[in-house]
């Protein structure tokens, strides 16, 4: 199996405080991105920066590294017809979440390239927390209270890029993820705009079955693993769990960060 390993962290002495450091910004394009129906929400630069949310204005290492990431992540899968990729780690605390949300905003950085990022960590949702934002409504009201997907939808003022925020926790994720409303939910947004690329920031694989739950409906994994941390062992329980499905690459997380 190919395996992509990018160290996300890698400057000597500063990998846990790289960190944006200008508002979030957008790409160079040949006209405005205009959301219609999007609400379009303002992020504060301070609060982005605390959360090392990347921008178009980031220039480290870091951001470099996400750059990286994004060209190869979007080679392998374009070469495939591939648009939906499930963030995933092991274990807690490796960093998939922020993984997922930078991904994202690096891809949407590319002109031609819209991109959804939605939030199925569903016991623990935290996407719209990076952002500093707290949505009215979320994925939980549109399970549990029939809300209109595009009332839940917002942009973070980034050009090309939608997150799709979870809000409340689900305790029955797993029977959830596979409830024929969700299956209806990820047949519609893969349908509705087929060049868009959507990320799923999904649950650590070893604490429970939401991942494999939802395995179906994705096309690819990219796995994420925090150095010095996760144990081997760990690492190779994940890769039998997603055995036959699609593994685009790990990152490899933190690194450098006991150096």
């Amino acid at each position: 199996m190919d395996h992509l390993i990018t160290a996300l962290q890698r400057a000597k002495g500063t990998a846990n405080q790289a960190t944006a450091t200008s508002p979030a910004g957008t790409a160079h394009t040949a006209g405005p991105f205009n959301y219609t129906t999007t609400r379009v929400v303002a992020t504060d630069p301070a609060h982005l920066q605390r959360k090392r949310v990347i921008n178009a204005a980031t220039a480290n290492q870091v951001f470099d590294s996400y750059r990286l990431l994004r060209t190869n992540i979007l080679q392998r899968m374009r070469e495939k017809n591939w648009t939906t990729l499930g963030v995933t780690s092991p274990t807690l605390n490796c960093g998939k979440t922020l993984t997922a949300i930078n991904l994202a905003i690096s891809i949407a950085m590319e002109v031609n390239q819209t991109v959804l990022l939605v939030d199925l960590d569903l016991r623990h949702p935290s996407i719209h927390r990076y952002f500093g934002v707290q949505p009215d409504v979320g994925l939980s009201d549109y399970i549990q209270s029939q809300a209109n997907i595009n009332d839940i939808l917002f942009n973070p003022s980034i050009e090309r890029m939608v997150v799709l925020p979870g809000k409340n926790p689900i305790l029955n994720s797993s029977e959830t993820l596979s409830s024929p409303r969700m299956v209806q939910l990820f047949t519609e947004l893969k349908n509705r705009y087929r060049d868009r690329f959507i990320i799923f920031d999904l649950p650590p694989l070893l604490l429970s079955d939401d991942t494999l739950a939802f395995s179906p409906y994705t096309d690819a994994f990219l796995l994420v693993v925090e150095d010095n941390k996760t144990q081997i062992n760990d690492i190779a329980r994940a890769r039998e769990m997603l055995k036959g499905a699609n593994i685009v690459g790990s990152v490899l997380n933190k690194s450098g960060s006991s150096k």
